[in-house]
């Protein structure tokens, strides 16, 4: 019997940022169980131009939402500065090609991904940027660099958008409970920890027992 957990976020969506407390619980409780998680980047925002003023005020808005709900911890202090390109897929590239290169320091390179972007105001849609971090939770500088900016590597982050578009998942984040290839939604969107612990629970029992 084959059974994960899928995590379907972007390290620059904000809610995902504010769910981050409550992800990092529900995988390690999954872990005690047996269960692995399988972490799938969405894609948030690809491409696009500069951001405008009034587009600024709006993300910062809704981050303030977050850190309202939530209580992750924001620096809105010269946030996203003029000519700032809010483009996720380098970030979800980066997560791509950890979780090809090391499974599970995928974890920790998310982790840094969200901290310096959203407490420390760093520009995360920068390959040297995101080749430091890399660097910083354990992979090989010029391994993860190659990796990063590979043909294939982008390919990967690119089915990972598809395959999420297909499904219909249109918010982040989502955490999937996939059982023989039967998926089963415990969230889409932010929920608090004392309201998915039990459901994630049950699930893990029923899985035990099937």
């Amino acid at each position: 019997m084959s059974t994960r957990l899928i995590y379907v976020m972007d390290p620059m969506c904000s809610w995902c940022w504010g769910f981050a407390p409550v992800a990092t619980a529900l995988i390690a409780q999954a872990r005690d169980a047996g269960v692995p998680t399988h972490l799938v980047p969405g894609g948030l925002r690809s491409g696009g131009s500069a951001l405008d003023a009034s587009t600024r005020k709006y993300i910062l808005e809704h981050w303030q939402a977050v850190a309202e709900a939530t209580g992750q911890p924001f620096r809105f202090d010269g946030a996203m500065p003029d000519g700032f390109v809010y483009d996720t897929e380098p970030a979800c590239r980066a997560l791509v090609a950890a979780r090809g290169l090391e499974a599970e320091r995928v974890w920790p390179l998310l982790a840094l991904i969200q901290r310096s972007f959203y407490e420390q105001g760093l520009d995360v849609t920068t390959a040297p940027q995101l080749v430091d971090l890399a660097e910083q939770a354990g992979f090989d500088r010029a391994t993860f660099a190659e990796a990063f900016a590979r043909a294939d590597t982008r390919a990967a982050t690119a089915a990972d958008f598809s395959w999420v578009q297909g499904l219909g998942i249109a918010g982040f984040p989502t955490l999937l409970a996939e059982r023989n290839g039967q998926l089963a939604l415990l969230t889409n969107g932010y929920q608090p920890l004392e309201r998915l612990q039990p459901l994630l629970g049950r699930w893990l029992q029923q899985a035990a027992c099937a």
